[in-house]
């Protein structure tokens, strides 16, 4: 059994910033992903195009990569968040928040935090509440 087998069951998303709203929707559309969900942070828009369950997360930000590799992170469907957290710290690996985040996503929010890996790759364990 892998050591995420307990507290996660596959991917739920990838992140992937834009610092053109309009051209990023269009271009996803037209492929053929639907709009799943669409959400304020800080300001900021973000949303969340699906297809066939797999789901782009893109959010406005001056912080693009316009080249290869461009994909800010990959979540983690998570069950239990909190024992996530507690197993990924004991076994040393680089958790980038001092502590569990939350956003106001979908129905009932969002619990989530960010592991960095060795090329500074960034996986994310994502609880929908």
């Amino acid at each position: 059994m892998a050591l995420i087998d307990t507290f996660a069951t596959g991917l739920q998303h990838i992140g992937i910033p834009t610092s053109n709203m309009a051209a990023t929707s269009d271009f996803w559309a037209k492929l053929g992903f639907s709009l799943k969900g669409e959400f304020n942070n800080d300001g900021s828009l973000v949303r969340f195009f699906e297809f066939h369950g797999l789901v782009i997360e893109t959010w406005e930000s001056a912080e693009v990569n316009p080249h290869a590799g461009a994909i800010n992170h990959i979540s983690l469907n998570a069950t239990d968040i909190e024992n996530a957290f507690k197993t990924l710290k004991a076994h040393g690996f680089e958790i980038i928040e001092d502590q569990i985040q939350e956003l106001p996503f979908w129905d009932n929010g969002i619990r989530y935090f960010n592991v960095l890996g060795p090329n500074g790759e960034i996986v994310e364990f994502c609880k929908i509440n």
